[in-house]
């Protein structure tokens, strides 16, 4: 559901800004996320979950950090094709797992350390650099594919915070915390576009048909990412989830028609390899 409705994000930049491209994420979603939450209280016979300050402050930096991973996610379209600017963006398995030791306190093997190193040199190789750390922030694909991996790794982490703080089924406290950070991104993205960008408005209401699209499947996507990091530690979740890879893949050559060289192809499987070692190894 993410490498689709990545896609259709991909098809929107065309036609709206960085912004108003993030906001459909969100817009388009809310409703859905809503009948959800509900939909899950009601089969479980649950009430919802009364908030506390540590869900608050968890989901409040968790969702600043996505809407900035979606940002400049979008703004690494412009630079590369679907599957590179993407590959560049998945990097947040890696980030996960590192943010997870430096921020979260959580522990790294030896093998998860590994991970890290081989995923460093296929973000070099995808940049095309000459493998010195001083060029990677010098392309703007590579700057804005790795900031959104930063971000994204970091609302994950921070949405597996929130969602265990609220001590309840984590089914229920998964789609809470979706229902919540979903209205709070919507609040914020839209409340910027009217001050700053609110022809951008209008040109939303007259794409509305793929920007339902995306809100539908950045639904289903995220009710299994904040699914799966209620279960589980965030930096697994992550590394499983880079099947996404495959599917952008088919979606490059299918849809976009878009080449992708030998080196780029040599890049991303060494980022694969590297999650694959986090997840079976480490």
């Amino acid at each position: 559901m993410q490498a689709v409705r990545t896609a259709g994000q991909k098809q929107l930049s065309n036609h709206l800004n960085a912004m108003s491209t993030t906001l459909v994420r969100f817009l388009f979603a809310l409703p859905f996320v809503w009948i959800y939450l509900f939909s899950v209280s009601y089969f479980q016979q649950t009430s919802l979950p009364s908030f506390n300050n540590q869900f608050i402050q968890s989901s409040i930096y968790a969702s600043l950090a996505q809407i900035a991973g979606t940002v400049f996610v979008i703004l690494a379209f412009r630079y590369r094709n679907f599957a590179v600017a993407t590959s560049l963006a998945k990097t947040e398995a890696i980030l996960t797992a590192l943010m997870g030791v430096l921020v979260f306190d959580a522990v790294l093997s030896g093998f998860g350390w590994l991970s890290i190193l081989i995923g460093v040199i296929g973000i070099l190789i995808l940049t095309k650099t000459d493998l010195g750390f001083s060029s990677l922030f010098k392309s703007p694909a590579s700057a804005y594919g790795i900031g959104a991996g930063l971000g994204f790794a970091m609302a994950t982490l921070w949405i597996r915070e929130a969602s265990l703080s609220l001590q309840t089924d984590l089914i229920l406290s998964a789609a809470f915390t979706l229902s919540f950070m979903v209205s709070l991104q919507t609040i914020i993205v839209l409340i910027y576009l009217t001050i700053q960008e609110p022809k951008q408005l209008k040109k939303i209401r007259h794409h509305w048909r793929i920007s339902l699209f995306v809100g539908v499947t950045s639904m289903l996507g995220s009710v299994g990412w904040f699914t799966a990091a209620s279960f589980q530690t965030a930096a697994y979740v992550k590394a499983l989830g880079q099947v996404e890879f495959f599917f952008t893949l088919i979606i490059t050559h299918r849809i976009f028609k878009e080449h992708i060289s030998f080196k780029e192809y040599l890049g991303m499987s060494l980022i694969i390899a590297s999650v694959l070692i986090l997840l079976l190894l480490a």
